[in-house]
């Protein structure tokens, strides 16, 4: 199904024409991320948790220390909502009160199971490849003590929604006489020049997951 169904959990209420329930509008901002917000709630307190993921279809993957309170909680069973946000521009109008942003975000519900095993393995990949894809065949992977450290949740997609503005600012009509600059100021995230591990033991060369991105 390329779209989520629109219900009262998942649709967008303010300014609804910026809604958008289409999987690939939705998937190409999780893609284009690494870090969403995790909410829950523990006992009648809620909690919103910055949390690295990564996805594999209709599937997050999470993971922390076993300890991680988050974690624990969530393999109960807990009714969850990730949201992951982009900056794209500030908006910058006429008048004070028309400023805004262009923005992408997308929110997600679902609920989260404890993975084990082949998967367990398998989901740390796709979280390592979601933050610097070609990473994980470069280095050691996690060895047993490392895994049994670990807990990985799987959060299946059960209902989605996107919220999207682009565009210039929109004022009111008598506004646009005034003599104010208005219009978009551009937000992009870059990469920095790559700074080797003091502590290397001798010169290498670059891996080609870090010069994918630091020649763009």
């Amino acid at each position: 199904m390329e779209a989520f169904e629109k219900t009262s959990r998942n649709q967008v209420k303010r300014i609804p024409k910026r809604g958008h329930y289409d999987r690939p509008a939705i998937y190409a901002i999780l893609d284009d991320a690494c870090v969403g917000h995790v909410g829950f709630a523990l006992d009648g307190q809620p909690f919103v948790i910055p949390t690295i993921y990564g996805r594999d279809g209709d599937t997050l993957y999470l993971h922390g220390a076993t300890t991680s309170r988050m974690l624990v909680a969530l393999q109960k069973g807990l009714p969850v909502c990730v949201t992951v946000t982009h900056i794209d521009g500030l908006v910058l109008a006429r008048s004070a009160f028309h400023h805004s942003m262009n923005y992408r975000s997308a929110v997600i519900f679902g609920t989260a199971r404890l993975v084990e095993g082949a998967e367990k393995n398998k989901a740390l990949e796709v979280i390592s490849e979601q933050i610097l894809p070609g990473r994980w065949e470069e280095v050691r992977g996690p060895n047993a003590k490392e895994l049994k450290a670990t807990s990985v949740v799987a959060l299946e997609i059960e209902q989605a929604s996107a919220k999207i503005r682009t565009g210039p600012p929109g004022d009111d009509k008598e506004d646009y006489e005034l003599p104010i600059w208005a219009g978009v100021l551009p937000i992009n995230q870059s990469y920095g020049a790559p700074q080797e591990d003091p502590l290397s033991r001798k010169e290498l060369d670059l891996p080609a997951s870090v010069l994918q991105v630091s020649e763009r």
